[in-house]
């Protein structure tokens, strides 16, 4: 007598049934993977643009309260910073300041200088306000220079 020895092993539509199963978990895994990635490029994006912000704002606060002098000039998009020693440049452009060798890339929407509190279109300048876009936000940014008391008393203020 002859022994049958049956072999254990999945049928062909078993054997089609994961392979379907399969390709729909490999296909939602690489789509989660898609999102992902493009949420931490535009993470990357916000932090690159809030860095140059913040390094713009730092800059020009150092500025501010390092020379003595400082003047816009609306002819040449100009704020320039004066003092016995040394003298420094901001040019504004639409989409981006200069500085030196700095160019901040930030997208400008508008600015504001004030003298002693009031919005002034030219000369002496102690404070800027800028308006920068971030994508679909918008941020403003206030710098001001610390004016010492002699300075209130010789411009009558």
């Amino acid at each position: 007598m002859q022994i049958k020895k049956q072999i254990n092993a999945f049928t062909l539509s078993e054997m089609v049934v994961v392979l379907i199963i399969s390709s729909i978990v490999v296909g939602l895994a690489f789509s989660v993977l898609n999102l992902v990635q493009k949420h931490m490029s535009s993470i990357q994006s916000n932090f690159e643009k809030r860095t140059k912000l913040n390094n713009l704002e730092e800059v020009l606060t150092i500025d501010f309260n390092r020379f003595s002098e400082i003047e816009y000039n609306p002819k040449f998009n100009e704020l320039k910073f004066k003092n016995p020693v040394d003298s420094l440049s901001y040019y504004f452009e639409e989409n981006y300041i200069n500085r030196l060798q700095d160019t901040f890339n930030l997208g400008l929407i508008e600015k504001q200088f004030f003298n002693y509190g009031v919005e002034i279109n030219s000369g002496n300048v102690d404070a800027i306000k800028l308006s920068v876009s971030k994508g679909d936000q918008k941020s403003n940014r206030f710098v001001f220079k610390i004016n010492a008391a002699s300075n209130i008393i010789n411009n009558g203020i």
